[in-house]
Formats: C-alpha cells, structure tokens, sequence
C-alpha cells in the first residue's frame, strides 16, 4: 500500500490551513480506535516542511513509563538520540521541550503531537495542568507551533479538553472529527491496496466491518467479500472475533455498562426510545449516568439520536449505526459458542447467506449505511441541503385502534414538502407489488394523519440494485436512489 492519505479531503485542507496560519495552534483530534488519526497527523506532517514532535501514550503505563516515552521522544526529536534522564514530572517535560523549541528560532515550524492523550494524563500525574500553564504562558505566543492533542476516547477529550473548565476554557482553536470513511473512500483505499471489487462486494464488507482502515488494510484481494469477512470475524484466532470488547475497554472506562446500553438499543432495529432505556437500565432521568453515557457512545460514532419530528412528548430516540457493533452482537457474539467447536469450518458466512436472520439484518445494515450517506441521497434525489433528515415512528398506545406505521427516512424540507423514503436491501432490481403498494400508501396515509401536515410528500426507494419498473412504481414513487448514487 502506498504511503498517501486516502480521502480526508476536508481534514486535509483544515491541517494545510492549520499549518499555514500565522498563529499557534491547539488542536483537538479525535475518533473511534482504527479510524486513521495518528495516521492522517504523522503521514501529513512528516512530509511537510516542520519539525515534527510525537509521543504517543502507553495504555494502563504508569505516570513512570508515560515519561520515559516521553523522554525518549524529546531526545530522539530534538537531541539526535543521545541518551537522556527520564523527566521526573510534566512540568519538567514542558519546561525541557519548550527550552528545544525556543533554541530552534522562530522561523521553523514545529508541530507537537500528544497522541493517545488521555493515556498520557494518568490520575494524578499532572499532565493536564502542565499542559494548561505552558500553553497559557509560553506556546500561545510562539505563532511557529502548532500543537495536537488526539484520544480514541472522545467523552474525554470532550470533556477534559474541549469543554474544560478550568485553565484550558476555550484554548482549542480548532476540532477536527475523524469518522469512518464513507463508501467512496472506502472503494479508494481498497483499490490502493490492490483489491479491485465491485460496488456490490464492497457494500457487503462494508455492512460487516464499516469503513475503518485498520479492519479494511487485512482484507485479502484474492477473495471474495463473503471469503474475507468468513476469515476476519468468524474464526476463534481471527482479527475481529475479539475485537468488540477490546474497542470497548480501549474506549470506555466503565466498558461493560456501555456494552450493555448499546446492546439494549441494538435489540430494536429502528431505535430505542429514551423513556425505554430509563426502565431497563433502571437509572434515574436525573442521575445523569444514562444521559452521559449515551451521549459519550454517540460522540464515538457508535449510536445516533433523533427526535421524532412529531413525537416530542415521547422524547429522543437511539439507533445503533455503527456497522461492526450491528454486526458482532447480531452474529459473532450469537455464534461465538458454535464457532469454537467448529474452528476449521471455513464456510460458515456463506452459509448463513439469504437465510430469514441474514435478510433480516442485511436490511438494517444497509439502512445505516444510507444513514451515514445522507447527504448524497438527498442530492440524488434534488433535496436542498436545509432540509432535516431522519427516521420516523408512530406507535399508537395500546388498546387504540389507530394504525402504526414506520418511515425508514424522510427529509423535511423548506420548500413546504416532505420526502418519505422507502430503503430496501435485495441482490435484484426491487419490485413493488400490489401488497406493497398498499403498505406504502397506508404509510403515507399514517404519516399525513399524525404529523397534521400540508406539506407536499413526495415518495422516494433507496435501493441497492435499483427499482423494477412497473405500474405500481410509476405511480407511487417519485425519485430513485441506488447503490451507485451512494458511492459518489
């Protein structure tokens, strides 16, 4: 593989802005485990003009090893490798790499990359109001620095750095959120590797593993997509047959409550509402436990939530819309007892292919990739950009005769209309009968009624393999939208 930044378009031309500006900089980066941070700072400084700092944290190292790799970085950087003591505290590391920084003069640029920041910062060490009193003090100054503090663990960058109430309040100058690649990007950094797949191949990986260039840099260009993900996630020593609760522990310091909750939402394809959560969690609305946690799973990227245009009273809804956490708690952890009787059978994905569990989540794993590819759906279908997207539900109470319908998505629009989308995951062009001509329209009726609305509504089919045109579909649908549209 070549040693270039795949996609990051927008990433990349905020770090050339970030490297160009003529002040410091304090930079806050952050991402799930795997999705290329350290990758996308290291490969795109260290082939620009600067002097490039990078220490990276030890997990669960003691405040001993922390500066000891620190120490080993400083001398290598700046002193040539000569050995060197290790810094007994961070005050002395800052106080050592600021008298470095200050010896090189003003006109070299210096970037400095505290990567894996919260394993940096153990309790107690004092990292952070080190960190607080150099910058405050010293580096705001030097307009040649440019300094990047980057954590897989979101929450705490949020809430440590970002939001920190103390001496580092609004010091970041800049966020940059690094996310999953999306299908296009996915596509590229296959290709890169040599893996020259279809769009359809690369969909069925992609709903198995999401786009995470650390899971997507094993896939194997010799086999097929059903072959790659047999031997990364169904094989007892394989790459991501553990790796759940490894990404778990590595993001969560309380990992087991945060499996728990997201396997909770994940029991309800479309979502779980918060009043639901509350009862089976069988936490305090005031307690803030809950809020917080699901609040630190959506600033991963795990879960998504929504409020149901007209379903206020009935509060905020959470959807799973990570793609590998779909995916592990629908079949590796539900397999894990059977797949270590069984470890030289080396067709087990393929078997399970079109049968009624596999359908069952092929159609919700597509359903949140077309979430996480909003935006081009809405171009393809010729939405404005303002209008709000989202899922929507109407349950009515129990014992109420009125109907309950569903919307995969709609976006509502600005220009007094509503799109209602249909999203359906087949291996062939989707044909709508009669039966489900009338389960559109009943929909449609549903919405109207509950949402009170006189908007337009227009009706639109995101579907993998297009739409089979016939007389039920000319006269329903109003716009298309299929795989190809998502790869963009």
């Amino acid at each position: 593989m070549s040693n270039t930044i795949i996609g990051r378009t927008e990433e990349q031309l905020e770090l050339k802005d970030i490297f160009n500006s003529k002040r410091a900089e304090f930079v806050a980066i952050y991402g799930r485990r795997r999705v290329g941070k350290t990758y996308l700072v290291k490969t795109y400084f260290q082939q620009s003009k600067c002097l490039y700092f990078h220490v990276i944290g030890l997990q669960k190292g003691t405040m001993r090893q922390q500066l000891e790799i620190f120490t080993e970085a400083l001398s290598e950087t700046f002193y040539d490798g000569i050995a060197m003591k290790t810094l007994d505290s961070w005050k002395e590391a800052f106080q050592r790499l600021t008298a470095a920084i200050q010896k090189l003069g003003s006109d070299k640029k210096v970037v400095l990359f505290l990567d894996e920041l919260p394993w940096l910062a153990v309790p107690r060490s004092g990292l952070l109001q080190a960190l607080e009193y150099f910058w405050n003090k010293i580096w705001v100054d030097l307009s040649n620095v440019k300094l990047f503090i980057c954590g897989s663990t979101a929450s705490w960058i949020i809430k440590k750095i970002i939001n920190n109430k103390g001496g580092l309040h609004n010091r970041v100058t800049r966020q940059i959120i690094l996310r999953p690649f999306l299908l296009s990007d996915t596509k590229a950094y296959l290709q890169d590797m040599g893996c020259k797949f279809n769009n359809e191949q690369i969909l069925e990986i992609y709903m198995a593993i999401g786009g995470i260039p650390f899971y997507l840099n094993n896939i194997k260009k010799n086999l097929s997509a059903t072959q790659n993900i047999n031997n990364l996630c169904f094989r007892p020593a394989s790459l991501l047959f553990n790796e759940f609760e490894k990404l778990f522990k590595s993001l969560f310091k309380h990992a087991d409550a945060y499996i728990e909750l997201i396997r909770l939402i994940a029991e309800k394809y479309y979502g779980v509402s918060r009043r639901d959560l509350e009862v089976k969690c069988k936490l305090s609305e005031k307690g803030g436990t809950l809020t917080e946690r699901l609040k630190d799973l959506e600033d991963a990227g795990f879960i998504l939530s929504f409020l149901p245009i007209d379903h206020v009273v009935r509060g905020v809804y959470y959807k799973v819309i990570d793609e590998f956490s779909l995916f592990y708690l629908t079949w590796i952890e539900q397999e894990e007892n059977t797949l270590l009787k069984i470890q030289s059978k080396s067709d087990f994905w393929k078997l399970k292919h079109n049968s009624p569990a596999w359908n069952c989540w092929s159609g919700y794993a597509f359903e949140a990739v077309c979430y996480k590819h909003v935006n081009l759906i809405g171009k393809a279908l010729g939405i404005p950009d303002s209008s709000r997207a989202l899922p929507w539900k109407f349950a009515p109470e129990k014992g109420s005769n009125e109907q309950g319908a569903q919307i995969d998505l709609l976006f509502d629009r600005e220009d007094e209309s509503i799109t209602l989308c249909e999203i359906k995951y087949t291996a062939q062009a989707f044909s709508i009968n009669k039966e489900y001509a009338q389960k559109l329209l009943r929909k449609k009726k549903v919405f109207v009624k509950q949402h009170k609305t006189k908007k337009q509504i227009f009706m639109a089919m995101i579907t993998a393999n297009g739409l089979k045109e016939n007389l039920y579909a000319d006269d329903l649908i109003d716009g298309v939208v299929t795989l190809d549209n998502l790869f963009q």
